[in-house]
């Protein structure tokens, strides 16, 4: 005999609520095994992490008291009070320099510099003593005594009776003349050239660039070897005989394009704003900034140097704080009027002072070139100077 269980039938409807049923369930078990998981991953970074900030809190605590006992240490104080020193030395040495090359100057001037000298001695003295207090008020009272001396120079300074008054400048040649201005009344030397028989060079020592040892020769030298009939100083350049050139003796670093078509010091002064003053063949050009001109070969010669002191008929120069620019002095200068060149020297001047006297001469341009020590002007034999040695000058060689 046979018996059959009964057979439940279910319906396919019965069938996907069951599978949904299970599938829910085994979900939410996982979900709830994940998530269990994910907080125990969660809260062990949390527990790394500030297991490390701690960490790191530690470590800078113990940097920090590292570094406060370094500080205390005997040779931290050494160091500090070495590098005081160090300080101390290198402001008051810079300012010996300094006060030596004023010194320097002063004795282009006068001879009697004795006193003067001796104070120097013993500012370098207490310097060496390691004194830079006193060292240092030695050097400000020398500075001032210097001053008044230069001072005294220039109110000594009289211009000779047998030089006349007069406002225009020669229309050619050499000519010492008086010239009445709103700032008061000057003696001027100046050569005058005209640009269609002249042409106006620049003379350099060296062939190219030099940043060093820089040769020189004298105002009369360049007049021969280049058979010119006048010239005057070039730029501003670092004089051997000052401490602070050391390292570029005799270097000029401004533009200058000599009589063998050779542009000096061109790559350091592609953005210069230094003025300039380019001589072509029958004109003449002044711009306000180097940078204005470019490398051209077809011209005559080149020299940049500051200030410009005349441009359009107007004086360019209003003043300076450089002392150098402010004291009196003899002033030299390249200038134009129309087609007529000029080199010349205006003397016991500042150099706000130059540009005055040139516009009253009724200059269009004028560029002012170095002064002191270095100012030559000649003119068949020398009209001012020799002076020092030069690395450069203006010169006029008739065409």
């Amino acid at each position: 005999m046979h018996f059959r269980l009964p057979i439940k039938k279910f319906s396919p409807l019965h069938f996907a609520l069951w599978l949904s049923l299970g599938l829910i369930i085994i979900g939410l078990f996982s979900g709830a095994i994940l998530f269990s998981f994910r907080m125990r991953t969660l809260t062990g970074e949390r527990n790394d992490l500030g297991a490390k900030l701690q960490t790191t809190g530690e470590e800078l605590a113990r940097t920090v008291a590292d570094l406060e006992a370094l500080k205390n240490e005997d040779q931290y104080k050494k160091n500090q009070e070495l590098n005081s020193e160090i300080q101390n030395i290198q402001k008051t040495y810079t300012s010996a320099v300094a006060t030596y090359e004023e010194l320097l100057k002063l004795k282009e001037q006068s001879a009697k510099t004795e006193k003067l000298d001796d104070a120097f001695t013993g500012a370098l003295v207490l310097l060496s003593k390691r004194n830079y207090a006193s060292a240092s008020a030695t050097l400000t009272a020398l500075n001032q005594d210097i001053k008044t001396e230069q001072d005294k120079i220039a109110a000594t300074f009289k211009i000779p009776e047998n030089v006349p008054t007069q406002n225009a400048p020669p229309g050619s040649g050499y000519s010492r003349q008086r010239v009445e201005t709103d700032v008061g009344t000057f003696m001027v030397s100046v050569v005058a050239a005209d640009l269609g028989s002249t042409r106006v060079i620049v003379d350099t020592a060296s062939d190219s660039d030099c940043r060093d040892n820089c040769p020189v020769l004298p105002l009369a030298t360049y007049v021969a070897r280049s058979g010119a009939f006048a010239g005057v100083n070039g730029s501003y350049f670092c004089p051997a005989a000052y401490p602070s050139c050391a390292g570029k003796t005799n270097s000029f670093d401004t533009l200058a394009m000599n009589k063998n078509k050779v542009y000096l010091n061109s790559d350091n002064n592609v953005y210069s704003t230094v003025p300039a003053v380019i001589f072509g063949s029958g004109w003449v050009r002044f711009v306000g900034q180097s940078l204005e001109w470019g490398r051209d070969t077809g011209v005559d010669g080149v020299v940049a140097n500051y200030p410009l002191l005349v441009s359009g008929g107007n004086i360019a120069f209003g003043g300076s704080e450089d002392p150098k620019l402010g004291n009196k002095g003899s002033r030299s200068f390249t200038a134009n009027k129309g087609n007529t060149i000029y080199i010349g020297v205006v003397h016991s001047a500042t150099v706000g002072e130059s540009a005055h006297v040139i516009k009253a001469l009724g200059m269009d341009n004028a560029l002012n070139l170095d002064d002191g020590g270095s100012t030559a002007l000649w003119s068949g034999g020398y009209k001012v100077g020799p002076g020092r040695d030069l690395p450069n000058v203006v010169l006029f060689v008739r065409k």
